[in-house]
């Protein structure tokens, strides 16, 4: 394994069956349910390796490749990996809906701390998802009644225990808060799993607005960034309510029902009935989908551009 970077964990049948955040949750769970008198993270994954390799199943190129990077990850703490606070994008708490929405636009983030005076007063964190729902809604905005909890850990936890405890909680966003109670940092789960499994698809790393177009023929073009929210907005709800909870963009959903990146010319079924054919990928990330919506007698396009 390389010194110098993480390596890459190929796209095949190891994450074929369920979604990458539930497979290194399931996988790290087994690492640190091993006997306590083991020294190390390390000696706990070679324990692993030994017990899948006297196992009918045996351990595959893949498993292997997941469980290097952890190792590498073995001495990662926090503090190696958040944001640092001078990058934190945050909003106060008794700011207006107009305000909530133009900062999400511009900044392209679906999740946004929120604060009280300071930012080292974060009381929570606020979802795109929510300010969808606040929109169509008649009643008077008021910030702190779609504010989520966020975790708050100190810059010393190791990476690999923060993952596992904002799975365990549900929670995508922690704040990194030193001695003092100031704010240091901020990670996100996204984040997270990157350092394991290489980027999956940073959902919002590109300038431009993500953008859809109708076409004449009933077709649909977006890029893989728009929200799954302001999608059903347009077309109609299809996704359950666990996605809504896991899942932002279209890009995302695709990723998760494959549990990696499709490669070109597969088939992707979702429980609603919408069938996503890929029309293009690379090995990093999905860059065109055609989607069937059920019921079109016209089957609808949508073109995700990276």
């Amino acid at each position: 394994m390389s010194n110098s970077k993480i390596d890459q964990v190929s796209n095949n049948n190891f994450f074929n069956k369920v979604g990458v955040l539930q497979k290194i949750n399931s996988f790290l769970t087994r690492v640190f349910s091993l006997p306590k008198d083991e020294p190390s993270i390390e000696g706990k994954l070679e324990e692993l390796i030994d017990l899948q390799a006297e196992s009918d199943v045996g351990i595959d190129e893949e498993q292997r490749t997941l469980i290097e990077n952890i190792i590498y990850l073995r001495d990662k703490t926090i503090a190696d990996v958040m944001v640092p606070r001078a990058d934190i994008v945050a909003i106060e708490i008794e700011s207006k809906l107009d305000d909530l929405i133009k900062l999400i636009n511009k900044e392209a983030h679906s999740r946004v701390p929120v604060f009280q005076k300071s930012l080292d007063d974060v009381v929570g964190m606020v979802h795109i998802k929510d300010i969808v729902s606040e929109q169509k809604s008649n009643k008077l905005f008021n910030l702190v009644d779609i504010v989520r909890p966020v975790l708050f850990v100190a810059p010393s936890m190791h990476v690999l225990e923060l993952l596992l405890e904002m799975r365990a909680k549900r929670t995508h966003m922690a704040l990194v808060v030193d001695e003092f109670g100031g704010v240091d940092g901020l990670l996100t789960i996204e984040d997270l799993v990157e350092e394991i499994v290489g980027e999956i698809e940073d959902e919002h790393d590109i300038n431009e607005e993500p953008v859809w177009q109708k076409m004449v023929d009933g077709s649909i073009n977006a890029d893989a960034r728009l929200e799954i929210s302001t999608f059903e907005a347009q077309f109609g709800q299809f996704v359950t309510e666990e996605e809504r909870l896991e899942i932002d963009t279209l890009g995302g959903l695709v990723f998760s029902l494959a549990g990696r990146v499709p490669l070109r010319g597969e088939l992707v079924k979702h429980s609603s009935g919408v069938e996503i054919e890929i029309l293009e990928a690379d090995p990093r990330r999905i860059r065109k989908l055609r989607i069937h919506l059920v019921g079109n007698k016209e089957k609808t396009q949508i073109f995700l551009n990276d």
